[in-house]
């Protein structure tokens, strides 16, 4: 079962949300991680369905933004290369890092998840974009697909 917030703690979440988005965005480089994997998951952690998201950095790997970009099922969601390649190009984005979550509270990325990754990566060097992570998103944790090996 899905927790959901009350006014009272959506308000806390919001405001959680706005600091750490100002650290990451202001800050010289997307340095620190740990704020990085908590902006994310207070993003998305709650969500019922799964979403695959973007984080669009310039060639300093400041945040340029994040954008929900597909909505899924419970345990599913479609991520399409075309509709990142374009939003790459819109934006002039050098550097990107993959968000989804899932709701099931599973850590393990699956065989979708490492598939979308290769072929983004592989898709995205060709135009000289680095994908430098991709986060699986929890309740309880997010965990760096970079950190586990995973990225080509």
């Amino acid at each position: 079962m899905t927790y959901r917030y009350t006014t009272k703690e959506n308000s806390i979440i919001n405001s959680a949300i706005k600091i750490l988005k100002y650290r990451v965005c202001e800050s010289e480089c997307m340095s620190s991680t740990k704020d990085v994997k908590q902006y994310c998951q207070l993003a998305i952690a709650n969500e019922p369905d799964e979403w695959f998201c973007c984080m669009f950095l310039n060639n300093q790997h400041q945040l340029i933004t994040f954008e929900k970009l597909f909505r899924g099922t419970v345990d599913h969601t479609n991520a399409h290369p075309r509709v990142i390649l374009r939003r790459v190009l819109e934006l002039n984005s050098a550097a990107l890092i993959l968000v989804h979550n899932h709701p099931s509270g599973s850590t393990t990325p699956s065989t979708s998840d490492i598939n979308i990754t290769k072929k983004l990566t592989t898709l995205l060097s060709e135009i000289d974009v680095r994908v430098l992570d991709h986060l699986i998103v929890t309740t309880s944790t997010v965990v760096s697909m970079a950190d586990l090996g995973l990225l080509p």
